[in-house]
């Protein structure tokens, strides 16, 4: 019989789970991961990835429409959606393959089934081979969470769809509404709008994307606006009825009135719900607040020896959370002395277009939060790159503490923002202060002479507007 003894098991291959399995052999703890589904988790099979991968083909569709534009020709533009989600799922496939080799170049075992903690040290594992037990001292839990559902209308994959439906869609959509706009709502009703839907959004908040500046809401509702969308803030769906051919909604606006309407096709994005159940926690006495497992700065929940890591515990839920999670909890177990992770520090990304990306505070909760604060935005429109590409519509916005330098958040809308936010995001991790930004040369001509100019405009010296 095969030894079932280990170091450490990690409960879960998404993003942080099989990162912690990979660090973890590394540093030369013998390592098991479990998994029910696919490696690579949502992220990877269901997720991250894939989307990026639509929204790829609608980026290039849209491109193609506007040929003209650039001074080319393109005649009779068409769209295959099969062939693109084809494309998509395939992409996912190759990324979900190569996370199965590094287990296999790094000796982690792994073990298909659904796993379940059922005493310190001990993990039970259902699969294809009947049930086993695998032991370690430590056990990492990393079962991420599920797209949560509207009470009164379950997606049923074929009218409502969550993001797993929308990735694989049985048809072309005619008429889309989609319930919420975080990261999620926002991208797909990108994707689906790019690709000749008509789309209508309704956010229960005042503003869309609200996690991100007030600005960034502000100017993503009037260029969604202007790509034909519907847009409804400070609204909500009181009710969502599926039928042979479509959908009807009953939607209540920001001004108190109730309308129907009807859809081929609804998204509900209204945020997710952790993989908690079933996998032994209460017996063990782990504690949870909403469902997320409570952690500590190293990820340790209440009982020694259990672990927890991503979208299982608390926010932000994004795969590089997650990845980084694992470093500090592995690194941990192997009697290092990590850093603890400042949520302030982590990078967020939205793929719609026109792209966001942020790091740290927002305007609004710098002076919330009681610092005196100088802010500065630089619009796309003056940099000379962004004007080449056709793409000068967006800005980047700092936010730095007025007595100190610090830099407290940056946020930027625009052409490919999500590769640039990582130079604010590096500056905010080394402590940089306002003179670093403005002394470093930042080549031309690029996009990145947005941030740079982002930061002068913070302190009334900006070059090019």
């Amino acid at each position: 019989m095969a030894d079932t003894n280990y170091d450490l098991i990690v409960l879960g291959s998404g993003p942080g789970g099989y990162v912690a399995a990979i660090r973890a052999a590394q540093l030369g703890l013998k390592t098991a991961i479990v998994e029910r589904e696919n490696l690579g988790g949502i992220c990877l099979n269901w997720g991250c990835i894939p989307t990026k991968a639509l929204l790829r083909s609608a980026e290039i569709y849209h491109y193609m429409q506007h040929a003209g534009d650039y001074g080319l020709i393109a005649q009779q533009i068409s769209a295959d959606i099969d062939a693109v989600v084809k494309r998509s799922r395939g992409v996912a496939k190759q990324l979900s393959q190569g996370v199965a080799f590094l287990m296999k170049k790094h000796k982690i075992t792994v073990h298909m089934g659904e796993g379940k903690l059922t005493a310190p040290g001990k993990l039970e594992v259902r699969g294809e081979k009947g049930t086993e037990t695998l032991s370690a001292k430590n056990i990492i839990v990393a079962t991420g969470a599920r797209a949560r559902d509207l009470p009164f209308a379950p997606a049923d994959g074929k009218r409502i769809w969550t993001y797993r439906h929308a990735l694989v869609p049985p048809e072309m959509p005619k008429k889309l509404l989609v319930i919420g706009s975080g990261a999620i709502g926002i991208e797909f009703a990108s994707f689906y709008s790019d690709m000749g839907v008509d789309v209508t959004v309704v956010e229960m908040l005042d503003r869309l994307v609200p996690v991100e500046d007030a600005d960034v809401s502000a100017f993503l509702e009037k260029q969604l606006k202007k790509q034909g969308m519907t847009i409804h803030t400070g609204a909500g769906v009181e009710e969502l009825k599926a039928t042979a051919t479509g959908v009807t909604a009953k939607i209540k606006t920001k001004d108190g009135k109730t309308e129907s309407a009807e859809f081929s096709h609804a998204i509900v994005a209204i945020g997710i719900v952790p993989n908690t159940e079933n996998i032994g926690l209460e017996a063990l006495g782990v504690k949870t607040t909403k469902g997320h497992i409570d952690t500590d700065a190293m990820c340790r929940t209440n009982v020694p020896g259990i672990w927890a890591i991503g979208d299982v515990t608390a926010p932000p839920w994004l795969a590089h959370k997650a990845m980084h999670e694992s470093i500090i909890s592995v690194e941990a177990i192997a009697g290092g002395h990590p850093h603890a992770m400042d949520p302030r520090n982590i990078p967020g990304c939205t793929y719609c277009r026109p792209q966001i990306a942020s790091v740290g505070l927002t305007e609004a909760k710098a002076k919330e939060l009681g610092y005196e604060v100088k802010a500065g935005t630089f619009p796309f429109i003056g940099n000379g790159k962004a004007i080449a590409l056709g793409e000068s519509e967006g800005f980047t916005k700092t936010v730095f503490d007025a007595k100190t330098g610090e830099l407290l958040g940056a946020h930027m809308i625009g052409a490919e923002v999500t590769e640039l936010i990582q130079g604010y995001t590096i500056g905010k991790t080394a402590e940089l202060v306002e003179d670093d930004f403005i002394g470093t040369v930042f080549p031309h001509p690029t996009l990145s002479e947005t941030m740079h100019e982002g930061v002068l405009a913070a302190f009334g010296r900006p070059l090019h507007i």
